[in-house]
Order: C-alpha cells, then structure tokens, then sequence
C-alpha cells in the first residue's frame, strides 16, 4: 500500500473521529439545555411574577407548562425520529427550541411566557429522544458505554444546575436582561448546536417504519396528561377528588393505548420493546430514579436555602459538588460497566444510600447547626453514586434494544424518568411540606428534611433491587 493511501486513510480516519466528538458535544450539549430549562425558571419566578404581574396559578403554570408537555410528547418525538430521521427530526426540535427561547425572552406578560414554555416543552421532547438513538449508532463497544455514561450524568444533573444558574443569571442582570437572560443563553447555544449538527451529525432511522400512529399519540398523551397533570398541580391544592379521579382514568386510558398498540402494525411504542428484561428493568429504576431526583433535590434546595440560609448565590457550591462528583462517577461508570454490567449501578445505589443516611443522621442531630461545609461535602459522594447509576442503567437498559427501536425505547426512558420525578415532587406535599408548610425556615425546615430523607433512602433501596433485572454478566456491544 502506497504511503499517498495510508496518509488518506488517516485523513478520513481523522476526519471521521473529530465528526464523532463534535456529534457527541453536540447532543450532550442540547441535552443539557433541554434538561436545564425545565428547572431554571425556579429561582427566577418571584422576580418574573414581580415584573410580569403574575397570579400565583400564573407562576405555577410558567413552571409546569414545560414539563407537563415534555412528559407527554417523548413517545411521539422518539417515533418520529424512527420515522422521519433522527438527524432531520432533531434540527427541526432544536430550531424550535431556540425560537421558544425567544419567545420567552421577549414575553411581555404571563400568558405569552406560559405558551411560549409549553412551546419549548414540546420542542425538547422532539430533541431528547434522538440523542440518545444519535449515541447509539454513532458508537459501539466502550465508546459506546462511556458516551451513555455523560448522558446519564447530564439527564440526572440538569435539575440541579438549572435552579442554580437561573439564580446566578437573575442576580446578575447581565446586560439589564434580568430573568429574561435565562431564556437569552438559550439563542447562542441552539444556533450552535443547529450549525454543527448540520454538519456533523449522522443520519439515521427505521426503515420498517410506514407511517404514523394519530390514535396512539392520541391515546399516550391522553392517558400521560391524565396522570402528570393531577401529579404536578394535585398537591398544590390538597388532592381533591377529581385529582384522584384524574389518576384512574390515566391508568384506563394507557390500558386502552397498550391495547391498541398490540393489534397495530406500525407502532407507536413496539411492544416487543417489553419482552427484554433489562429494558423493563432499567425502565423501572429509572422511574425510581427519578422519584428519588424528585423527592430529594426540591426537599434538599429548601433544607439549603431555607432552613441554613443560605442565598442562590451561596448555594451554588453545593450544586457544583453534585456535579463534579457525577462526573467522576459516570466516567469511571462508563468503563466498567461493560465488564462489571450491573454491578456498578448497583454499587452506585449503595453509595447513594450510605450517604444519604449518613446525611440523615447529621441533620436530625444538628438541626440548623449543621456546618455549611459539612452540608456540601458529602455531596460529591452522592453525585458519584448518581452519575454510576445513570451511566450504568441508560448502558444496559438500551445496549441490547433493536436499533429499529431505539427512538421509541428512548421516548420510554426519559419518559420514565420525567414520571418519575412528577411522582417524587408530589410525595414531597406528603412527605416534607405537612411538616413545613411554605414560608417555613430554620428548624422546621431541617425536621422536615430529616423525614424527607427516610423516604429517599427507601426508594433508593428499592431501586437497588429493581437493578437485579439488568444483565449481571459481561454486556453485548
């Protein structure tokens, strides 16, 4: 072989590689954005109700709006990118993510802000499910188990950094944006992502795939909005009948829709999806993961901020610890998972728990004196665990699904997870706030927290086990 065709191979090798990493920065970063913003409005909202003249229902809504429709489209938007091309289908959400964001940005009252969310929630639920299926078959083998690893840690942090960064950004009123410049960061990054995905990002879908399925979706998202929405608002307003109500028939209606989806041909959600016990398996933990993200997180930004006092400013070292140590965890998660399989999630549930026990202990013995760095150091062990358990479970709940399938495998995936974390903020009105009603501080706080806490550990243990259901031997690239 002439060295004028070993330098070409190297060139395209090159070439091929630097695609790969600019493909992988691309969806992680639009992962991250997507993840961000459906907590990122938190800490803002008494400056945007403050300006805008926003009820109280209002800022509910601005909160809930992005979430409640991000829930219920990741189904469809996983399909749609089987059906159209993951590629296609993810620059069309991300375009319409960024114009959202501008939307947002521009609002001049709350209901322009409430649609203009429900717009950018929708928009994400296209975008999210073609990163995942975008990993898939852009990698193999380790790579493969590394690059679902930095998903699992950016799925699982958002909710933290993003009541962070909006306080940060409000506080700082960059350019005299004030809120507005939380939805303003949103325009750079999209473009970006929009350009690079352009020219980098493969293209991909199911060619088995014919047609879309109107009575699904119609089905899916009934039945989904039935059950996030009492799930989202129900606590707000003490779980009134129609609340419960809400529930059972959300549950009736996914009846309904698994039905329907058995004797189509050309499915929304393949129920041969169902028959991998690692899938069900990993659908599960994540639906406990979330619950635990749900519960733990809101109860432990209140126990920071309300009960040791510390500002959205001050806090943020805490978030920081969380994610540096989901870092560490995912990258060493991410190479040994395909060896150790299941094993390492499960060492990462173990490690959550100690540390939230231990975290349990201190708090029910010091109240308010707890030390603020003894508040924020264990938190690197805890964002360790997490990012071993994301990285683990999003590896081997989806390493052996079809690639045919993988869109609508992951609409499931995240859609688990979302559930899941609307379950763990409504237990948190059971669990925290019937000890410390809104407006609370200090020692009712930490109480409070405290008996949050319980409930987290429970659930994590929970999960541990569920994670039996994940290979337990050497995984298949």
């Amino acid at each position: 072989m002439s060295s004028e065709t070993l330098a070409g191979e190297r060139d395209s090798h090159t070439r091929t590689s630097r695609a790969l990493t600019i493909t992988l920065v691309v969806v992680l970063v639009a992962e991250l954005m997507n993840a961000l913003d459906g907590s990122i409005v938190y800490t803002a909202l008494p400056t945007i109700a403050g300006d805008t003249g926003a009820t109280s229902a209002a800022v509910q809504w601005i909160a809930a709006a992005y979430t409640l429709v991000f829930a219920l489209g990741l189904i469809t938007g996983g399909r749609l990118g089987d059906l159209f091309g993951r590629k296609r289908v993810f620059l069309a959400g991300t375009a319409g993510f960024t114009v959202a964001s501008l939307l947002c940005a521009v609002a001049t009252g709350p209901g322009m802000l409430i649609a203009a969310r429900a717009i950018q929630g929708g928009a994400a639920a296209v975008i999210v499910p073609q990163v995942l299926t975008t990993l898939y078959v852009s990698f193999d083998g380790a790579a493969r188990a590394k690059a679902f690893g930095l998903y699992g840690l950016i799925m699982s942090l958002g909710g933290v950094l993003g009541p962070v960064l909006g306080g940060v950004l409000t506080g700082a009123d960059p350019f005299g944006l004030g809120w507005r410049s939380i939805f303003v960061i949103n325009l750079p990054v999209g473009l970006a992502t929009v350009a690079l995905a352009w020219r980098c990002m493969p293209e991909s879908s199911d060619p088995y795939a014919r047609r879309v399925d109107p009575i699904g979706i119609l089905l899916c998202g009934s039945g989904l909005l039935l059950i996030v929405y009492p799930l989202t608002v129900g606590g707000q307003h003490r779980w009134p009948a129609w609340s419960v109500g809400m529930l059972l028939a959300g549950l009736a209606v996914l009846g309904a829709f698994i039905a329907q989806q058995r004797r189509n041909s050309s499915p929304l959600m393949p129920l041969s999806l169902f028959r991998g016990r690692a899938f069900v398996g990993g659908v599960c933990a994540q639906l406990i993961f979330g619950l635990i993200s749900g519960v733990f997180l809101l109860t432990w930004t209140l126990f920071m901020q309300d009960g040791l006092g510390l500002s959205a400013a001050q806090f943020a070292p805490a978030a920081a610890a969380v994610a540096v140590g989901g870092m560490g965890g995912a990258m060493f998660a991410s190479k040994l998972v395909v060896a150790q399989a299941r094993r390492v999630p499960q060492a990462g549930a173990l490690l959550v728990a100690l540390t939230l026990a231990g975290y349990q202990l201190m708090v029910t013995a010091q109240g308010t004196g707890v030390p603020v760095p003894a508040a924020i150091a264990p938190m690197l062990a805890l964002g360790c665990g997490f990012g071993m358990i994301g990285a683990g479970v999003a590896a081997l709940a989806l390493g052996q699904v079809d690639p045919a399938d993988m869109g609508s495998a992951s609409g499931v995936f995240n859609t688990a997870m979302q559930v899941g974390t609307a379950v763990g903020i409504a237990l948190a009105s059971v669990v925290y706030f019937v000890h410390a009603p809104a407006g609370s501080e200090g020692l009712e706080v930490t109480t409070a927290f405290a008996a949050a806490l319980r409930y987290a550990i429970g659930a994590v243990v929970l999960m541990w086990a569920l994670l039996f259901l994940l290979p337990g031997r050497r995984a298949r690239d």
